[in-house]
């Protein structure tokens, strides 16, 4: 069985707290994930730090370093600890990812592949193989920004059409930062 990351190690201080703990629409942020993950015929595994707040999950989760806070840091954690050929990583505050959408992830050829949605690049929506372990840790010990990272890792960017049969991409790869923002997604 394919393994989904699913990212909970930020500090979500644009939010106000721990995102996994976000309630949307009366439920963990991270559930949604969780459900769509398994909808997918993924197992989940959420990455995070010891500090971490997580609601109680029934699934496998992995430490990663106290430290840098960088998405890169639970990326390379999994690559690392978990010895499977390739992943499929999205963060705990996607909730509107659906398992169609991830499994096409986890069936993808290309050793890293990453969404774009809203116009945006989405690096912490996609395929990572373990070959682009030592690229993701050169960029992780550079601090690289996340878009950098994958650019330079050679990323096959999946334009938004390729996304449009899973439902709408800027939807699909929308991420609650701020209270505004998970304000409008409940709404």
């Amino acid at each position: 069985m394919a393994i989904a990351a699913v990212l909970a190690g930020g500090a979500g201080s644009r939010l106000g707290g721990a995102k996994a703990m976000a309630l949307l629409h009366g439920r963990p942020l991270i559930d949604h994930v969780l459900a769509a993950v398994r909808a997918g015929g993924l197992e989940p595994v959420v990455l995070a730090k010891a500090d971490s707040a997580l609601p109680p999950l029934d699934c496998r989760v992995l430490l990663e370093p106290d430290a840098p806070r960088h998405p890169l840091c639970g990326i390379v954690a999994a690559l690392r600890g978990l010895d499977e050929p390739a992943l499929v990583v999205c963060a705990c505050d996607m909730p509107f990812l659906t398992g169609e959408l991830l499994a096409w992830l986890a069936s993808l050829e290309e050793p890293l592949a990453v969404a774009r949605g809203g116009g945006e690049l989405q690096p912490l929506l996609g395929r990572y193989a373990a070959t682009t372990l030592p690229s993701l840790e050169l960029a992780l010990a550079e601090r690289l920004p996340m878009r950098e990272a994958v650019r330079r890792a050679g990323a096959r960017v999946l334009a938004e059409r390729e996304l449009e049969p899973f439902g709408d991409p800027a939807r699909l790869c929308l991420s609650i930062n701020t209270p505004a923002e998970l304000a409008a997604a409940a709404g």
